[in-house]
Protein backbone atom coordinates (compact mmCIF):
# COMPACT_ATOMS: atom_id res chain seq x y z
CA UNK A 1 0.00 0.00 0.00
CA UNK A 2 1.61 2.85 -0.90
CA UNK A 3 2.26 5.92 1.69
CA UNK A 4 -0.93 8.51 0.47
CA UNK A 5 -3.02 5.15 0.38
CA UNK A 6 -2.11 5.10 4.38
CA UNK A 7 -3.02 8.64 4.86
CA UNK A 8 -6.60 7.88 2.43
CA UNK A 9 -7.23 5.53 5.11
CA UNK A 10 -6.42 7.28 8.43
CA UNK A 11 -8.22 10.29 7.25
CA UNK A 12 -11.60 8.91 6.26
CA UNK A 13 -11.36 6.89 9.69
CA UNK A 14 -10.64 10.81 11.00
CA UNK A 15 -13.45 12.02 9.48
CA UNK A 16 -15.69 9.37 10.38
CA UNK A 17 -15.11 9.89 14.26
CA UNK A 18 -15.49 13.58 14.03
CA UNK A 19 -18.66 13.20 12.17
CA UNK A 20 -19.97 10.52 15.26
CA UNK A 21 -18.59 13.20 18.00
CA UNK A 22 -20.79 15.71 15.93
CA UNK A 23 -24.24 12.73 15.87
CA UNK A 24 -23.54 12.20 19.68
CA UNK A 25 -23.09 16.25 20.40
CA UNK A 26 -26.58 16.94 18.86
CA UNK A 27 -27.96 13.80 20.89
CA UNK A 28 -26.56 15.52 24.21
CA UNK A 29 -27.37 19.15 23.55
CA UNK A 30 -31.21 17.46 22.34
CA UNK A 31 -31.61 15.87 25.69
CA UNK A 32 -30.32 18.70 27.49
CA UNK A 33 -32.97 21.32 25.84
CA UNK A 34 -35.90 18.86 26.43
CA UNK A 35 -34.66 18.04 30.26
CA UNK A 36 -34.61 21.84 30.46
CA UNK A 37 -37.90 22.88 29.57
CA UNK A 38 -39.35 19.92 31.00
CA UNK A 39 -38.41 20.94 34.10
CA UNK A 40 -39.65 24.63 33.19
CA UNK A 41 -42.57 23.32 32.94
CA UNK A 42 -42.63 21.82 35.92
CA UNK A 43 -42.10 24.62 38.04
CA UNK A 44 -44.48 26.36 36.03
CA UNK A 45 -47.43 23.60 37.27
CA UNK A 46 -45.85 23.47 41.05
CA UNK A 47 -46.33 27.22 41.48
CA UNK A 48 -50.19 27.25 40.08
CA UNK A 49 -49.81 27.84 36.68
CA UNK A 50 -48.69 30.45 34.03
CA UNK A 51 -50.37 33.73 35.56
CA UNK A 52 -49.32 33.02 39.15
CA UNK A 53 -45.44 31.87 37.88
CA UNK A 54 -44.33 35.00 37.17
CA UNK A 55 -44.22 35.98 40.79
CA UNK A 56 -44.19 33.03 42.89
CA UNK A 57 -40.25 32.50 43.35
CA UNK A 58 -40.22 31.16 46.59
CA UNK A 59 -40.66 27.61 45.79
CA UNK A 60 -37.46 27.73 43.36
CA UNK A 61 -35.65 29.25 46.25
CA UNK A 62 -36.13 26.35 47.84
CA UNK A 63 -35.15 23.82 45.60
CA UNK A 64 -32.75 25.41 44.08
CA UNK A 65 -31.02 24.78 47.26
CA UNK A 66 -31.76 21.35 47.40
CA UNK A 67 -30.60 20.60 43.96
CA UNK A 68 -27.58 22.84 44.44
CA UNK A 69 -25.97 20.88 46.68
CA UNK A 70 -27.38 17.75 44.90
CA UNK A 71 -25.99 18.32 41.62
CA UNK A 72 -23.92 21.66 41.57
CA UNK A 73 -24.50 24.84 40.50
CA UNK A 74 -25.94 24.27 37.29
CA UNK A 75 -29.04 23.94 39.03
CA UNK A 76 -28.94 27.04 41.39
CA UNK A 77 -31.73 29.77 41.72
CA UNK A 78 -30.27 31.47 38.27
CA UNK A 79 -30.80 28.50 36.07
CA UNK A 80 -34.27 27.47 37.42
CA UNK A 81 -35.52 30.35 36.84
CA UNK A 82 -33.89 30.11 33.57
CA UNK A 83 -35.65 26.84 32.85
CA UNK A 84 -39.25 28.30 33.88
CA UNK A 85 -38.49 31.54 31.92
CA UNK A 86 -37.46 29.04 29.10
CA UNK A 87 -40.74 27.36 29.26
CA UNK A 88 -42.67 30.71 29.38
CA UNK A 89 -41.40 31.86 26.04
CA UNK A 90 -41.81 29.00 24.31
CA UNK A 91 -44.70 26.60 25.92
CA UNK A 92 -44.30 24.19 22.65
CA UNK A 93 -40.97 23.07 22.76
CA UNK A 94 -40.78 21.51 18.78
CA UNK A 95 -38.20 22.20 16.80
CA UNK A 96 -36.15 24.52 19.68
CA UNK A 97 -34.74 21.10 20.87
CA UNK A 98 -32.50 20.98 17.77
CA UNK A 99 -31.27 24.56 18.85
CA UNK A 100 -28.07 24.69 21.24
CA UNK A 101 -28.72 25.10 25.15
CA UNK A 102 -25.74 28.34 24.91
CA UNK A 103 -27.84 30.00 22.01
CA UNK A 104 -31.28 29.78 23.53
CA UNK A 105 -29.86 31.54 26.32
CA UNK A 106 -28.61 34.07 24.46
CA UNK A 107 -32.18 34.88 23.12
CA UNK A 108 -34.29 34.17 25.96
CA UNK A 109 -33.51 37.94 27.49
CA UNK A 110 -35.33 39.15 24.60
CA UNK A 111 -38.83 41.00 25.88
CA UNK A 112 -39.82 40.74 22.38
CA UNK A 113 -41.89 37.99 21.27
CA UNK A 114 -41.20 38.47 17.31
CA UNK A 115 -37.46 39.61 17.97
CA UNK A 116 -37.03 36.06 19.98
CA UNK A 117 -39.24 34.27 17.45
CA UNK A 118 -36.79 35.77 14.40
CA UNK A 119 -33.48 34.87 15.83
CA UNK A 120 -34.83 31.36 16.94
CA UNK A 121 -35.72 30.92 13.33
CA UNK A 122 -32.44 32.43 12.21
CA UNK A 123 -30.96 29.37 14.36
CA UNK A 124 -33.28 27.06 12.76
CA UNK A 125 -32.64 27.61 9.27
CA UNK A 126 -28.50 28.30 9.09
CA UNK A 127 -27.15 26.16 12.33
CA UNK A 128 -25.66 29.26 13.68
CA UNK A 129 -22.73 28.71 16.26
CA UNK A 130 -22.80 31.19 19.65
CA UNK A 131 -20.13 32.96 17.95
CA UNK A 132 -22.62 33.82 14.65
CA UNK A 133 -25.85 34.23 16.65
CA UNK A 134 -23.90 36.69 18.56
CA UNK A 135 -22.65 38.47 15.26
CA UNK A 136 -26.11 38.84 14.25
CA UNK A 137 -27.88 40.03 17.62
CA UNK A 138 -25.00 42.63 17.09
CA UNK A 139 -25.38 43.63 13.58
CA UNK A 140 -29.19 44.50 14.94
CA UNK A 141 -30.36 41.79 12.16
CA UNK A 142 -34.19 41.82 13.64
CA UNK A 143 -33.83 45.66 13.64
CA UNK A 144 -32.94 45.73 10.28
CA UNK A 145 -35.65 44.26 8.28
CA UNK A 146 -36.73 46.13 5.54
CA UNK A 147 -40.33 44.86 5.87
CA UNK A 148 -40.61 43.63 9.20
CA UNK A 149 -44.19 41.49 9.64
CA UNK A 150 -46.78 42.03 12.46
CA UNK A 151 -46.27 38.22 13.73
CA UNK A 152 -43.05 36.01 13.20
CA UNK A 153 -43.94 32.63 14.15
CA UNK A 154 -41.46 29.44 14.71
CA UNK A 155 -41.14 27.69 11.63
CA UNK A 156 -41.37 23.94 11.64
CA UNK A 157 -39.31 22.01 9.09
CA UNK A 158 -40.83 19.47 7.35
CA UNK A 159 -39.85 15.95 8.55
CA UNK A 160 -38.98 14.55 5.24
CA UNK A 161 -38.48 16.66 2.48
CA UNK A 162 -35.44 17.03 0.33
CA UNK A 163 -33.48 19.60 0.75
CA UNK A 164 -34.26 22.56 -1.68
CA UNK A 165 -30.64 23.64 -2.61
CA UNK A 166 -29.84 20.29 -3.51
CA UNK A 167 -28.32 20.25 -7.41
CA UNK A 168 -29.70 18.87 -10.60
CA UNK A 169 -27.82 17.38 -12.39
CA UNK A 170 -25.50 16.88 -9.66
CA UNK A 171 -21.68 15.95 -10.83
CA UNK A 172 -19.44 13.47 -9.20
CA UNK A 173 -15.41 14.50 -10.08
CA UNK A 174 -13.75 11.15 -11.15
CA UNK A 175 -10.41 10.63 -11.78
CA UNK A 176 -10.87 7.04 -13.87
CA UNK A 177 -13.59 4.90 -15.63
CA UNK A 178 -16.39 3.36 -13.29
CA UNK A 179 -16.33 -0.45 -14.14
CA UNK A 180 -17.26 -1.47 -10.60
CA UNK A 181 -19.69 -0.02 -7.71
CA UNK A 182 -17.07 0.20 -5.51
CA UNK A 183 -15.17 1.95 -8.20
CA UNK A 184 -18.34 4.55 -7.47
CA UNK A 185 -18.15 4.41 -3.84
CA UNK A 186 -14.20 4.97 -3.57
CA UNK A 187 -15.26 8.09 -6.14
CA UNK A 188 -17.46 9.37 -3.57
CA UNK A 189 -15.62 8.75 -0.56
CA UNK A 190 -12.80 10.86 -2.28
CA UNK A 191 -14.64 13.46 -3.00
CA UNK A 192 -16.67 13.94 -0.12
CA UNK A 193 -17.32 17.71 0.51
CA UNK A 194 -18.27 18.26 -3.13
CA UNK A 195 -20.31 15.48 -3.72
CA UNK A 196 -22.00 16.79 0.33
CA UNK A 197 -22.56 20.31 -1.54
CA UNK A 198 -24.38 18.91 -4.60
CA UNK A 199 -26.44 16.98 -2.34
CA UNK A 200 -28.22 19.53 -0.62
CA UNK A 201 -27.76 21.15 2.94
CA UNK A 202 -26.69 18.89 6.20
CA UNK A 203 -25.30 15.73 4.93
CA UNK A 204 -22.70 14.25 6.87
CA UNK A 205 -20.88 11.00 6.55
CA UNK A 206 -20.91 8.45 9.29
CA UNK A 207 -19.14 5.35 7.54
CA UNK A 208 -19.25 3.18 4.02
CA UNK A 209 -19.78 -0.62 4.32
CA UNK A 210 -21.33 -0.66 7.49
CA UNK A 211 -22.24 -3.68 8.94
CA UNK A 212 -25.75 -4.40 10.51
CA UNK A 213 -26.18 -7.96 11.93
CA UNK A 214 -29.88 -8.87 12.43
CA UNK A 215 -30.64 -12.19 13.24
CA UNK A 216 -27.17 -13.98 12.37
CA UNK A 217 -27.35 -12.42 8.91
CA UNK A 218 -24.50 -9.94 8.39
CA UNK A 219 -25.51 -7.15 6.26
CA UNK A 220 -23.11 -4.04 4.42
CA UNK A 221 -24.67 -0.53 3.35
CA UNK A 222 -22.78 1.02 0.94
CA UNK A 223 -22.42 4.29 2.67
CA UNK A 224 -24.40 5.79 5.72
CA UNK A 225 -24.95 9.36 5.92
CA UNK A 226 -26.43 11.64 8.77
CA UNK A 227 -28.26 14.61 7.74
CA UNK A 228 -28.37 17.03 10.64
CA UNK A 229 -30.85 19.26 9.42
CA UNK A 230 -33.38 16.56 8.40
CA UNK A 231 -32.93 14.73 11.82
CA UNK A 232 -31.95 11.54 10.14
CA UNK A 233 -30.08 8.41 9.25
CA UNK A 234 -29.56 7.83 4.88
CA UNK A 235 -29.21 4.71 3.30
CA UNK A 236 -26.92 5.10 0.32
CA UNK A 237 -26.77 2.02 -2.48
CA UNK A 238 -25.20 2.01 -5.51
CA UNK A 239 -25.73 0.47 -8.50
CA UNK A 240 -24.33 0.42 -12.22
CA UNK A 241 -27.52 -0.37 -13.62
CA UNK A 242 -30.65 0.88 -14.37
CA UNK A 243 -33.26 0.77 -11.33
CA UNK A 244 -35.08 -1.82 -10.70
CA UNK A 245 -37.83 -2.85 -8.67
CA UNK A 246 -35.98 -5.14 -6.04
CA UNK A 247 -33.76 -1.69 -5.18
CA UNK A 248 -36.79 -0.44 -3.53
CA UNK A 249 -37.52 -3.20 -1.61
CA UNK A 250 -33.57 -3.50 -0.66
CA UNK A 251 -33.35 -0.43 1.02
CA UNK A 252 -36.10 -0.48 2.25
CA UNK A 253 -35.06 -3.34 4.27
CA UNK A 254 -31.79 -1.39 5.01
CA UNK A 255 -33.71 1.83 6.13
CA UNK A 256 -35.58 -0.57 8.53
CA UNK A 257 -32.64 -1.88 10.03
CA UNK A 258 -31.05 1.55 10.54
CA UNK A 259 -34.51 2.74 12.11
CA UNK A 260 -34.19 -0.55 14.64
CA UNK A 261 -30.70 -0.59 15.32
CA UNK A 262 -29.59 3.01 15.06
CA UNK A 263 -32.18 5.44 15.08
CA UNK A 264 -32.88 7.28 18.18
CA UNK A 265 -36.78 8.23 19.38
CA UNK A 266 -36.56 11.56 18.60
CA UNK A 267 -34.98 10.82 15.14
CA UNK A 268 -36.86 11.58 11.84
CA UNK A 269 -37.39 7.97 9.87
CA UNK A 270 -34.50 7.27 7.82
CA UNK A 271 -34.33 8.07 4.16
CA UNK A 272 -32.71 6.33 1.26
CA UNK A 273 -30.36 7.00 -1.34
CA UNK A 274 -30.20 4.42 -4.72
CA UNK A 275 -27.88 5.94 -7.79
CA UNK A 276 -28.09 4.09 -10.66
CA UNK A 277 -26.60 4.05 -14.25
CA UNK A 278 -28.36 4.89 -17.45
CA UNK A 279 -25.78 5.24 -20.16
CA UNK A 280 -23.64 7.65 -19.69
CA UNK A 281 -25.47 9.06 -16.60
CA UNK A 282 -26.06 8.25 -13.12
CA UNK A 283 -29.46 9.11 -11.52
CA UNK A 284 -29.93 9.50 -8.17
CA UNK A 285 -33.37 8.19 -6.69
CA UNK A 286 -34.60 9.31 -3.11
CA UNK A 287 -36.62 6.76 -1.25
CA UNK A 288 -38.79 8.38 1.56
CA UNK A 289 -42.23 7.15 2.96
CA UNK A 290 -44.22 5.51 -0.09
CA UNK A 291 -42.23 7.70 -2.82
CA UNK A 292 -38.88 7.41 -4.85
CA UNK A 293 -37.92 10.73 -6.36
CA UNK A 294 -36.02 10.81 -9.06
CA UNK A 295 -32.79 13.49 -9.95
CA UNK A 296 -30.55 12.64 -12.84
CA UNK A 297 -26.70 13.77 -12.33
CA UNK A 298 -24.20 13.21 -14.30
CA UNK A 299 -20.59 11.72 -14.46
CA UNK A 300 -17.68 14.35 -15.33
CA UNK A 301 -14.06 12.48 -15.82
CA UNK A 302 -11.39 14.85 -14.75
Amino acid sequence: MREEQYYSEIEHLIKKNEIQKQVRRLEENYTLVTTYWTIGKILVEAQGGESRAKYGNELIKKWSSKLTELYGKGYDYTNLSRFRKFYLCFPILGPLAQISWTNIIKILPMGDKNKRNYYINLCIKNNLSKRELIKEIKSNSYERLVNKPDKIDIIVPEKYSITTDMKNPIIIEVNKEIKTERDLELSILANLDLFFKQLGSGFAYIAHQYKIVENNHIYYIDILLFNIKLNCYTVLELKLRSLRKEDRSQIEFYMNLVDKHLKEAHHNKTIGIIITKESDKFIINFVESEDIIPLSYKLKTS
